[in-house]
């Protein structure tokens, strides 16, 4: 149809700008000479929509206009009327006047060739029009409001294809293997077929389709389609759920199946928007029951490290299938019923039948697994530190717990609760990633089983301590030294008693300092500061004490030297002697012995010099803490014998003869008869015999007698005789733990005081409940009313008259 001519008057104005030759005009869409045109007439005043043009660019449009189109449409252009020279006219184009027209069956004609590609396409034959024409008619239709049949069509004709492929799935000689192949093939191919078909049909899909909202886009109702027409026939999805179900157990039961299959049919399901109901529901039903039945079945087969590294490589093989072919949604629901199934399931029996053995052999690998694996079910971990708990107090009590009362045993519960502690720190913070949980619950438990023994964890600690801390230890460096006391510090937070420890620790520490057997006054400064820090400056007072009556010894001892240099003494003796605060140290019986005029002389002469310094104060001497040097002579020569004073007061009586029996020693030094009886012990049956005894054997009796010993040889000049004195006895030991139990007495009676002095009036549950949380020492309900009563014997409360329950302070 040919455009309408337009006079000069009417489409032209002359611009009045002599000076310029062309114009250019706003610009804005004008629709194709194919298509109608609707934009709205521009007013005559407005800038035309075309640029303008030149004689010679006029004639190229109006040979263009009149050539014909791809379309069966005709264009011819206005004729241009000439100005004044020089000048340029603008071109206004008006719209068509009448719309387009299709030719006759223009519809029929283009959607049989349509029709017929989209059957190529089916078939697989090659097309006979050319993409891009196909995609022009499509075009040209819905263009002219043959959207919606032409969709119906397509439609028609997409369903009548795919239904004639169902056929194929319904035999019943497929195997399922074979089956799932062949519906994998026809999924491929539908498609490659519907991304082929969307091609063509792209304007169609991105103009009606978008446009209407009650339509499915060319891909999604392919989709519906396949999934109508094939997929969601029973027998087919019976068939197909079947076949994977079949594949992910051949695999599950260490088949090598092909993968790529499997994720392409799982893809299926996924894209086709019924993977969750028609797949994962009974996939999960499938994985419930083989694992609850494979949990059963090996928890009473295989030991429990073997169990959790099995529970570990199914976790690692379900990851393995979520990452290759099952969809990430099915992860969580997954892993949820293989960890419910093999370890929530089992979560008591693995710790009733392997913790304990895998704790007690040290197996970290194994804990680390379990502990891993149990954290990852409700509840797992918190079963975990109580059985972990259990573990603890239950080896711990056996280390501790000593019925035979066997010195041998307690001997070693030191170093091997040490160990035993090493070993929970490390398994804690290897396999059990430092969980503050698991710290706690071991601090409570070391805490309780090291306290079912009252007082004698307390001791042999600070046995322990004495025996690293003493000169002859030569296990450690200073630095190993170091560590091993914080360790030792760390049991020692643990205990109740820490009373009995300070005790035991400061007669020790007595005995280390009084005789110079200290290793490393560093060392021992060290362990103070750690008890200062630990227990407070009360605790460790008295001990500061002790060291600082040493220095102080150190000077007096020094100007007494000087004393007895500007005096006539006698000089064949030289004397050390320690004054000790009696406060600080522990209390000492005093012992009464004959000692030599020399060494009595010598005394007398210390005691005049220091109350020349120190007026109003009382000394008391100690023989039982003195040690002595002796020189002897024997057949093979001279030899110096380090013995305490009682070794010495007994052997010097060898200068008067050469045998005594053991009743004439005693009536000449006055020694104690036990007391002598070790002494003798280690001067003629020990290591170093400088005596010998008749008759023969190891214990001393009443009627042996010494003879001493001429042939005595040693390879050492100076020779030290074992301090049988020194020795810790059964009887020491007794009244160092009274001495305690005197101590917890007067603080009993003063926080009784303080409380009552503080309340004024308390019933006796109340006071009970106060004392216990006070006292830092275990004490029992019976020892404190006890000292109840005794306080309101001396006055110091009343019971009520009326109530005999409860109890008033009195002022």
């Amino acid at each position: 149809m040919p455009l309408s001519y337009i006079s000069q008057s009417s489409g032209l104005r002359e611009d009045r700008q002599q000076n310029e030759d062309i114009v250019e005009p706003k610009k804005r869409k004008s629709s194709s000479g194919s298509n109608t045109c609707n934009s709205k007439r521009p007013k005559e005043d407005s800038p035309s929509s075309a640029a303008g043009m030149t004689d010679n660019s006029l004639d190229a449009q109006r040979k263009t206009a009149l050539g014909p189109q791809n379309n069966g449409f005709n264009r011819n252009s206005s004729h241009i009327a000439h100005t004044k020279g020089g000048s340029v006219k603008k071109l206004v184009i008006k719209n068509l006047k009448e719309k387009p027209t299709l030719p006759a069956n223009y519809q029929q004609d283009t959607w049989e060739k349509l029709k017929d590609a989209v059957n190529a396409i089916h078939t697989q034959r090659s097309i006979n029009a050319s993409l891009e024409e196909l995609y022009q008619a499509v075009e040209n239709l819905c263009s002219h409001k043959m959207s919606a049949q032409l969709y119906v069509q397509l439609k028609a004709v997409c369903e009548d294809h795919i239904r004639s492929k169902a056929n194929q799935f319904l035999e019943e000689y497929l195997h399922r293997e074979r089956f799932l192949k062949l519906m994998n093939s026809c999924w491929q191919v539908h498609c490659g077929q519907m991304t082929m078909i969307r091609s063509i049909f792209l304007f169609l899909d991105r103009t009606f389709v978008l446009q209407t909202s009650s339509v499915t886009s060319l891909w999604d109702m392919g989709l519906d389609l396949f999934r109508m027409n094939i997929v969601s026939n029973p027998v087919v999805q019976t068939r197909t759920i079947g076949g994977l179900l079949h594949l992910i157990e051949r695999e599950r039961n260490g088949e090598a199946v092909d993968r790529q299959l499997l994720k392409s049919l799982l893809r299926m399901l996924c894209d086709l928007q019924i993977y969750k109901e028609a797949f994962e529901v009974q996939f999960l039903e499938a994985t419930d029951r083989l694992y609850g039945a494979e949990g059963q079945r090996l928890m009473q087969e295989r030991e429990v490290p073997e169990y959790i590294a099995h529970v570990d490589k199914r976790l690692n093989e379900e990851s393995e299938r979520l990452l290759h072919y099952l969809d990430q949604s099915t992860r969580k629901p997954l892993i949820f019923c293989v960890e419910k199934q093999l370890i929530e399931q089992h979560l008591h029996a693995l710790l009733q039948k392997g913790l304990d053995m895998m704790l007690e052999q040290n197996r970290v690998d194994d804990l680390a697994l379990l502990y891993q694996l149990l954290s990852r079910v409700r509840d797992g971990l918190k079963e975990l530190y109580v059985a972990f708990a259990s573990y603890i107090k239950k080896t711990g009590r056996i280390f501790v717990i000593n019925n035979d009362n066997d010195p041998e045993k307690d001997k070693d519960m030191v170093q091997q609760l040490l160990d035993f502690k090493d070993k929970i720190d490390n398994i804690i913070a290897v396999c059990f990633n430092k969980n503050e949980k698991f710290i706690n619950v071991m601090k409570e438990s070391f805490e309780n089983f090291i306290n079912q023994r009252q007082n004698k964890p307390a001791e042999v600690i600070a046995k322990y301590v004495d025996s690293k801390l003493r000169a002859g230890n030569k296990e450690s460096t200073e630095e190993e030294l170091e560590r091993l006391l914080d360790k030792i510090m760390v049991l020692f937070r643990f205990i109740h008693g820490k009373d009995v420890f300070e005790a035991f620790y400061k007669k020790d520490l007595a005995k280390r300092l009084l005789v110079g057997k200290s290793a490393s006054v560093d060392a021992e400064k060290s362990m103070l500061s750690k008890l200062k820090q630990e227990c407070g400056g009360g605790f460790t007072s008295k001990l500061e004490g002790m060291f600082k009556d040493m220095e102080l010894s150190k000077d007096i001892m020094l100007a007494f030297k000087q004393h007895v240099a500007n005096t006539k003494s006698p000089d064949n003796i030289e004397l050390m002697v320690n004054v000790l605060t009696m406060g600080y140290w522990p209390t000492y019986t005093p012992m009464e012995v004959n000692l030599p005029e020399e060494m009595i002389k010598y005394q007398e002469i210390f005691s005049k010099f220091y109350h020349a310094k120190h007026s109003g104060r009382k000394l008391q001497w100690q023989p039982n803490l003195g040690h002595c040097v002796l020189k002897a002579e024997f057949d093979a020569g001279r030899k110096e014998l380090q013995v305490s004073l009682f070794q010495a007061l007994c052997l010097l009586m060898f200068n008067d003869g050469n045998e005594f029996s053991l009743e004439e020693i005693r009536e000449a030094t006055k020694v104690e008869i036990t007391e002598l009886v070790r002494t003798m012990q280690s001067l003629a049956c020990g290591k170093a015999r400088v005596l010998h005894k008749s008759p023969k054997g190891k214990d001393v009796e009443t009627g042996d007698r010494f003879i001493f010993n001429n042939e005595f040889r040693h390879k050492l000049f100076r020779i030290k005789i074992n301090q049988i004195q020194m020795k810790e006895t059964q009887e020491e030991n007794l009244n160092t733990t009274e001495r305690v139990f005197q101590d917890r007495q007067y603080q009993v009676d003063a926080a009784i005081v303080r409380i009552m002095k503080m309340r004024k009036t308390l019933t006796h549950n109340q006071l009970i409940a106060e004392l216990f949380d006070q006292l830092k020492f275990p004490v029992k309900s019976t020892d404190l009313k006890k000292r109840i009563e005794s306080l309101i014997d001396r006055d110091y409360m009343a019971r009520d008259k009326e109530t005999s329950n409860q109890y008033h302070y009195i002022a």
